[in-house]
């Protein structure tokens, strides 16, 4: 099992959970952030620390979630790791909660 990050994180941003991770596992790209499924040790320390409450363990995804797996298997090999605590994205607050953002995820 791993941990996946599903929409709520596309143009919100929030690194906190990349800072608390213990293996590094955290990609980013320009307005979301993905979790290496090969590298998750299965922690969950990350969740907890997610503004957009946008981590869910890979067997509790919420319905329509569930493609958030493969997108964040396939970003992770080519985004770079995040390890440090950055700003969110300007208008992360005006996006949190926002559903049917896929369309926005830039790659």
């Amino acid at each position: 099992m791993t941990y996946v990050v599903t929409e709520n994180c596309i143009l919100c941003k929030y690194t906190d959970c990349a800072v608390v991770c213990p293996v590094e596992c955290f990609h980013e790209g320009p307005n979301f952030l993905v979790i290496d499924p090969d590298e998750c040790i299965d922690c969950d320390v990350c969740v907890t620390e997610c503004p957009a409450e946008a981590i869910f363990a890979e067997a509790d995804l919420p319905p329509g979630q569930e493609k958030f797996l493969e997108i964040n298997a396939e970003l992770a090999k080519t985004w770079p790791v995040i390890t440090l605590k950055q700003d969110p994205l300007p208008e992360a607050e005006k996006w949190k909660g926002v559903e049917d953002k896929l369309q926005y995820l830039e790659k």
